[in-house]
């Protein structure tokens, strides 16, 4: 039996095990009655306890009509009669939050003839999918008269009727399921076909705040937060507004023009910096292309222009180059060629860097990491390897 349909807002209640079985390190256990609500119908479980044993996940296993699987953490045994206890904070807030996207539904249908194509209320920000693209006009009437909807406190009632009463109901949409249908209706606003828990009346389901929403298959989906869960959020959000009013010496609603301004200056300074960079970069290019007129350069440089000075330098015909840099708590290294240079570069990589710990790629410029007590030995190395090898002497 399903109390859950005709007690929502029950959270204790008595039952005797008919069925309970282990399989893969799980347990499991159907009752002859329950109060924990399966997941269904974008609606997420409940949890609680059995006899104190976790209830960790309730499924059923046809829709409306097969039998409720509670997973448990630990075994219990058929015949046995356990007390069950919901976890009645996470259960209201699934009401809410199922109420409250009946009631943006019939709004979406008001504001534009958006249909409902799926849901998901797994979290605190739900998501709705329409078949209509993006309109901000109807996405801010909608939330105006589902907030409307909530404000009229009407009673929320669900029933039983038989499928060939469907068409004389006006439902907003066709069920899912056959047979014997259950309705949830919000009292002059919305009836649907819905197997879900929901609040008594509709106020108990508000605020209902549209957090964004985004173009999604050629219609959209919206996110939303309601009831309890909508508080928290306007509470976190204020306080973090709140915070950064006080750091700007400003209101939380005037926020918008100060951190504007330090947007505008911050881009100032970033591009001043990048000029700067560049300035930097060609004036350490041009010191070595004198410092070695042969164009065989092996020098360490600043970690900041490290990559734009090997850029440059792989343009300057004839240059071949190892330059490295310190960055913290190890050390760059930029191997570069102009195509002009005959020297393989991977071999040179392979004899000079790679046995001192190198790592990194690159063809005609390879770009990498070494240790950083392998910095000054890299440089050494590189100079030693294309150091002319004296003829050997004759005898």
């Amino acid at each position: 039996m399903r109390l859950y349909w005709e007690q929502p807002y029950a959270s204790t209640f008595e039952a005797q095990v008919i069925e309970a079985w282990s399989e893969g390190g799980a347990h499991y256990a159907v009752l002859d009655q329950t109060l924990f609500y399966p997941t269904s119908g974008g609606q997420a479980c409940d949890t609680g306890t059995l006899g104190g044993v976790a209830v960790e996940e309730v499924l059923e296993e046809n829709k409306a009509t097969g039998r409720i699987i509670h997973r448990l953490a630990g075994p219990l045994s058929p015949g046995e009669r356990v007390v069950g206890e919901v976890n009645w904070p996470r259960r209201y807030r699934h009401m809410q939050r199922h109420t409250a996207e009946h009631i943006l539904g019939q709004a979406f249908l008001r504001a534009g003839g958006w249909q409902v194509v799926a849901v998901n209320m797994g979290s605190a920000l739900c998501t709705m999918d329409f078949d209509h693209p993006p309109h901000e006009p109807t996405l801010r009437q909608a939330e105006a008269l589902a907030n409307w909807a909530v404000y009229a406190n009407t009673p929320v009632r669900s029933y039983f009727i038989a499928e060939e009463e469907v068409p004389t109901h006006g439902l907003r949409r066709a069920p899912k399921v056959r047979g014997s249908i259950r309705v949830v209706a919000i009292e002059n606003w919305d009836k649907v076909a819905c197997g879900g828990l929901h609040v008594s009346r509709s106020a108990e389901a508000g605020p209902i705040k549209i957090t964004k929403y985004e173009r999604y298959k050629g219609g959209t989906r919206i996110y939303f937060v309601a009831g309890w869960e909508a508080l928290e959020l306007f509470d976190q959000e204020h306080q973090v507004l709140a915070r950064l009013g006080e750091k700007f010496s400003t209101g939380p609603l005037e926020l918008e023009k100060p951190i504007a301004n330090m947007r505008e200056a911050w881009y100032k300074v970033r591009a001043e910096n990048a000029a700067l960079k560049d300035e930097l970069a060609e004036r350490i290019m041009r010191e070595l292309l004198l410092e070695f007129p042969q164009k065989t350069i092996q020098a360490q440089v600043p970690n900041l222009v490290l990559d734009s000075v090997g850029k440059r330098l792989a343009e300057w015909p004839g240059v071949l180059a190892l330059l490295v840099a310190q960055a913290e708590d190890k050390a760059r290294y930029v191997l570069l060629k102009h195509p002009s240079r005959p020297e393989d570069l991977e071999a040179l990589w392979a004899q000079v860097l790679k046995p001192l710990g190198a790592k990194g790629g690159g063809s005609l410029v390879k770009l990498g990491v070494l240790p950083l007590a392998a910095l000054h030995q890299a440089l050494e190395g590189f100079q030693r390897h294309l150091q002319p090898k004296a003829p050997p002497s004759k005898a």
